[in-house]
């Protein structure tokens, strides 16, 4: 679970976001880095009891970096206000589809997955998969244990007309104009600080597995 103080320590970096007080305080940033990956440990040995894939993982190849890239971004404060993780048997910068954690305080948590801004090749193949196999991949979204973790897919990565290649009157296109496969799954402060919540994304991770299964065949990335 995650400790009140890693909260704490994120709230206060929000607050002075600058590299004198960072200094100042990197105990305190040791120690909720090591909260965070002490979780995603648990959960990457969970998740191994079903998918053996991911038993060599180390939580340091699933963490991102606390320290934001400014170069290109107007916004210059230099440190994340949130902590990370994406569980793949690849790390967190591979392609394949996993699972995602976010803990951020005030209710922003999250778990999530599938594919995320997916490059557009990679993209153009798994809406060809879901044209293909389109009642495979709604017994997956609709099934029930699904819907009750995620409810629908996320629906901020959408196109407004028809992708390329797909006419406007296609029998499938409100499941086509996806620009990003995701679903989350949000928590509030009270229920990751909870004993429970390793369990809770870990019943999540299985939830989104057969979805993470049918984009990562869409996109020719292995399972295993």
């Amino acid at each position: 679970m995650i400790e009140q103080s890693t909260l704490t320590f994120l709230n206060n970096l929000k607050a002075n976001n600058n590299r004198e007080w960072f200094a100042d305080h990197k105990a305190q940033y040791e120690q909720a880095k090591a909260n965070v990956e002490e979780l995603v440990a648990g959960l990457i040995n969970l998740i191994a009891e079903w998918n053996p894939a991911v038993a060599h993982v180390q939580p340091k190849d699933c963490m991102f970096r606390i320290y934001r890239d400014v170069r290109f971004s107007p916004n210059k404060a230099p440190y994340k206000t949130n902590m990370g993780a994406y569980i793949t048997p690849g790390g967190k910068k591979s392609l394949a589809c996993g699972y995602y954690i976010h803990i951020e305080p005030n209710d922003q948590h999250f778990f999530g997955g599938g594919a995320y801004m997916p490059p557009a090749p990679q993209l153009k193949m798994i809406r060809q998969e879901i044209d293909y196999h389109t009642s495979d991949f709604l017994a997956i979204i609709e099934n029930p244990l699904f819907l009750q973790r995620f409810g629908k897919l996320a629906e901020e990565y959408k196109l407004k007309t028809a992708p390329k290649g797909y006419a406007k009157d296609h029998p499938h296109l409100p499941l086509l104009v996806y620009t990003g496969y995701v679903v989350t799954h949000s928590y509030t402060n009270a229920q990751v600080c909870n004993p429970q919540f390793l369990q809770n994304l870990n019943a999540d991770s299985q939830a989104l597995q057969p979805m993470n299964e049918f984009l990562n065949r869409a996109m020719g990335l292995s399972n295993d």
